[in-house]
């Protein structure tokens, strides 16, 4: 029985945050958009920033780094 009451506590619980979260981005006075925006934006850059050191980029270029060709044989 005790594992029954803490699921119906955490549906409850979740079912209350989830009708918060919903009723601050639909709300009059919600700036959705600009939220939206600025996670999107934040996640570019963090996932630039995780992907740099593997593509050799400062904060995450994508282009493949360029080598100069060497004349010394040739």
């Amino acid at each position: 029985m005790g594992a029954e009451v803490l699921r119906t506590i955490v549906a409850i619980v979740t079912a209350i945050i989830g009708l918060a979260i919903f009723s601050v981005l639909v709300s009059k006075n919600a700036t959705t958009l600009g939220l939206v925006q600025n996670l999107s934006s934040g996640l570019a850059q963090d996932i630039n920033a995780a992907t740099a050191p593997v593509t050799s980029g400062g904060m995450g270029s994508f282009s493949q780094p360029q080598f100069a060709q060497s004349t010394a044989y040739g």
